[in-house]
């Protein structure tokens, strides 16, 4: 029987090269995540307010084309998004914007600074508002709490 005698291994320099790459790697890795999540809260953001502007705008051309003026706003608008209270956060008792999106609204990370002010709570950039204008339909970002 032959023995093997040449046996050979990885050195320690080797072994600490290859662990300080990981380590160059996984420190260039994490904050590209970090940025990847905060563009998927965004896209999220965005995604709500554009269901809701589109909401406003269909829930106009069905007043428009049944001839109903809305009593709050005193236009073909809606005069509310939803029936939450002021200062209240979205949950499935509470939804959002239920005036306007057919699914049953939003129920969770919104919340309802005034009749017409709303929040997403995990927005990017974190001081923005949105506030709802009756009188024109409009649904726009403002920036500051």
């Amino acid at each position: 029987m032959k023995l093997f005698r040449n046996k050979r291994g990885f050195t320690l320099i080797e072994l600490v090269m290859v662990i300080v790459i990981l380590g160059i790697l996984a420190s260039v890795a994490v904050p590209k995540f970090q940025n990847i999540a905060d563009k998927a809260r965004e896209a999220a953001t965005l995604g709500v307010v554009g269901g809701v502007r589109a909401g406003i705008t269909a829930t106009y051309a069905s007043n428009l084309l049944n001839n109903y003026i809305d009593p709050v706003s005193g236009t073909y608008y809606p005069g509310t998004l939803d029936n939450a209270a002021s200062g209240s956060m979205a949950s499935p008792m509470n939804p959002f914007f239920i005036n306007v999106l057919d699914q049953g609204g939003i129920t969770k990370d919104w919340l309802k600074g005034s009749q017409a002010t709303y929040y997403y709570t995990n927005a990017v950039p974190a001081d923005s508002s949105y506030h709802y204008l009756n009188t024109n339909g409009s649904f726009v970002r403002m920036v500051g709490r």
